[in-house]
């Protein structure tokens, strides 16, 4: 044991991790030190945290990033160690090394262990030394196209091209032809090396039916303890949506493999700390002893880290502190109990029926059910940054089953309040009540094959149109509170809504204040009070009205429009005007004024939330103009670039 822990630390990160590591450490007593950019000087973690430091600009790159500004705040502070989080500095051994000489302790591994797992080549051929199955592939340094073709052909087809550097799906593509193998390696190491400064490929065998489950794995410097696996194969862009623990249907003796594997990979290079050894399975015949292969280490805390927690009742952020503070292994591995199941989705600001397009916005109304583990660095009131991650929150069940987990999380979602921000809150209840989900028939691809279905948006009924309607008039509080409004008002009222592209007349009749029927068009529904209004045997569900926005919950969220008295429909560019869908860097163009383009060429790429869009040509034309120079930072909605038709070019 050590004689004793950490007094302080800093937390250098934000957002909900920063908010998860400071109540492990106020329950371990230690005060905390929060670090902050410019924009997020009222965000939760600040206020949370005993002392708080601004870095700078709201760009990581001017805040967050910035090593020499973080080890200069913890010198100030005087806090004895410094936890990373996850993304960021979390695995870059500079700033380990940078508080190693500044005299403070890193909560994580050496700089020695992240770099010997940072790059993937490396890592896979040290992998192997050790014995951990890999995936066959070229991880070698003869990175000459012509090479890497040939190592495709020999591998065989389909591929995967992968950035060595990378992370999080960038610079990742897949081949499924010798004749598209130039193309993709282009445009791969394009991605990588502007996401990473790294353009460095390997080449890997696209594993069928591909299963992504990962093992917890904790290490003293010798000897390392597994805390058994997650299943993260619903993913969407290579990045991860629902994660669970344990794998659904995974064999004991596959189990037994795969945590003996990812201990030895720990212990291989004398890792120290938290860390996850993610495998690859093929699940095309079950999960087998042999069917399973090393993809990558990650040497930090993950973001779905709270359903291990959930199923072997451990604290992984007071694991990591006490590791660091020189506390050998709480428990021995046979002291390491699973009890039932835990799942885990995260909530993005983001919309899912535009390609999971990240989103901005203010959480003008947020409220999450009691029964769930949320974590959450926002609150009410808060404003979506294009800075940062648009990660909301993540919201975690546990049961005693997979089934039990599964449905105490979907009944939890429906429950969740949230307007006047664009969010996967439907498409992760659609995702979750899928029959192949809940049959654990999971695969990487998933989400992909079923896109047209799980991101279709929630359809507004007729109901939920009547309910508006009443909503929009002012009649949807208590009819006790108004009993005089029949009597000194007309007793029908109307009012234009509007409900994707579908504009209706809704016209109110009161009959009695406890009664109130709805007509729109032919069809009519009937309200009626009872101690709250209900509606064809049902209770209205909750909503929220922002401005001429009505925001109805109790499920996915649907959003009705009041189109008041001469307002008209906005035109929009008709296709002539590239706008950019949401705030960010307009990292590259690649079309000039008088080029000829093809429907859907791409044409710019915009950098937000951690994220390359590209935007593409909606139709055959001529760049007429381009708006904006690369390198500008643009608001949602700035236009862009003008195209023109040939004719219209010519004239």
């Amino acid at each position: 044991m050590a004689e004793r822990l950490f007094d302080k630390i800093l937390v250098a990160n934000r957002g909900e991790i920063a908010c998860r590591v400071i109540a492990s450490a106020r329950a371990m007593g230690i005060s905390t030190v929060a670090v902050c950019s410019d924009a997020d000087r009222q965000a939760r973690h600040v206020a949370m945290a005993d002392e708080v430091v601004c870095l700078g600009g709201a760009a990581p790159s001017e805040s967050y990033l910035r090593i020499d500004r973080i080890v200069a705040a913890a010198q100030a502070t005087g806090a004895q160690a410094v936890h990373p989080g996850y993304g960021f500095l979390s695995e870059n051994p500079d700033f380990v090394e940078a508080l190693d000489a500044a005299g403070i302790t890193f909560i994580g591994p050496s700089a020695q262990a992240i770099r010997a797992m940072g790059l993937k080549g490396a890592a896979k051929a040290l992998m192997e030394e050790a014995g951990v199955p890999v995936v066959p592939g070229y991880h070698g340094d003869n990175q000459d196209p012509s090479h890497l073709a040939a190592e495709a052909g020999r591998i065989g087809y389909p591929v995967l091209l992968k950035a060595v550097a990378g992370g999080g799906g960038k610079g990742m593509r897949r081949v499924d032809r010798p004749e598209d193998f130039t193309s993709a390696l282009a445009a791969a190491q394009a991605e990588a090396q502007g996401a990473f400064g790294n353009p460095a490929m390997l080449v890997e065998k696209l594993i069928r039916d591909p299963r992504h489950v990962e093992v917890q794995v904790f290490g003293d410097g010798i000897r390392a303890v597994h805390l058994y696996e997650r299943d993260c194969s619903l993913q969407r862009r290579h990045q991860k949506v629902i994660e669970e623990a344990p794998a659904p249907d995974i064999p004991p003796e596959t189990r037994a493999a795969m945590t003996k594997a990812a201990c030895r990979a720990a212990e291989a290079i004398g890792y120290r700390g938290a860390g996850t050894v993610e495998f690859i399975a093929d699940g095309s015949d079950g999960l087998r002893p042999d069917g399973f292969w090393f993809m990558e280490m990650n040497t930090r805390l993950q973001v779905e880290h709270p359903v291990t927690e959930a199923v072997t009742g451990l604290d992984l952020v007071e694991w990591q502190i006490r590791l660091a503070a020189g506390e050998g292994l709480p428990l021995q591995q046979d002291q390491i109990g699973l009890s039932g199941h835990a799942v885990e989705a995260r909530l993005y600001a983001e919309d899912a029926a535009a390609g999971f397009l990240p989103a901005t916005g203010r959480l003008e109304r947020l409220s999450f059910p009691e029964g769930l583990r949320v974590d959450t660095g926002v609150r009410e009131g808060d404003e979506i940054s294009p800075h940062y991650d648009p990660m909301i929150a993540k919201l975690i069940a546990h049961g005693p089953t997979r089934e039990i987990a599964f449905q105490r999380l979907l009944s939890g979602l429906r429950q969740v309040e949230l307007a006047d921000c664009t969010t996967n809150l439907g498409f992760l209840q659609a995702l979750l009540a899928d029959p192949q989900v809940r049959a654990g028939q999971l695969d990487t691809g998933l989400i992909e094959r079923g896109a047209a279905q799980l991101c279709a948006p929630a359809g507004v009924s007729g109901a939920d149109l009547a309910w508006a309607a009443l909503i929009a008039l002012g009649l949807a509080g208590p009819p006790a509170a108004r009993r005089g409004f029949s009597l000194w008002s007309p007793l029908r009222h109307q009012v234009r809504l509007r409900a994707g592209d579908d504009e209706v007349l809704a016209s109110v009749e009161i009959p009695a204040p406890e009664c109130h029927v709805v007509a729109l068009g032919e069809a009519r529904h009937t309200l009626s009070w009872a101690g709250a209004w209900q509606i064809a045997g049902h209770y209205a569900p909750a909503w929220h009205l922002s401005g001429d926005r009505i925001t109805l919950f109790d499920g996915a969220p649907r959003l009705v429009e009041i189109l008041r008295p001469g307002a008209e429909a906005a035109e929009g560019p008709g296709g002539e005007i590239i706008l950019a869908p949401m705030p960010g860097l307009l990292r590259r163009l690649s079309a000039a004024a008088g080029d000829r383009v093809a429907a859907g060429q791409p044409l710019a790429i915009l950098e937000a939330m951690k994220m390359e869009h590209a935007l593409s040509a909606p139709r055959d034309g001529v760049i007429a103009e381009i708006l904006l120079p690369e390198g500008s930072q643009v608001e949602a909605g700035a236009a862009l670039i003008r195209l023109e038709s040939e004719e219209e070019a010519t004239a």
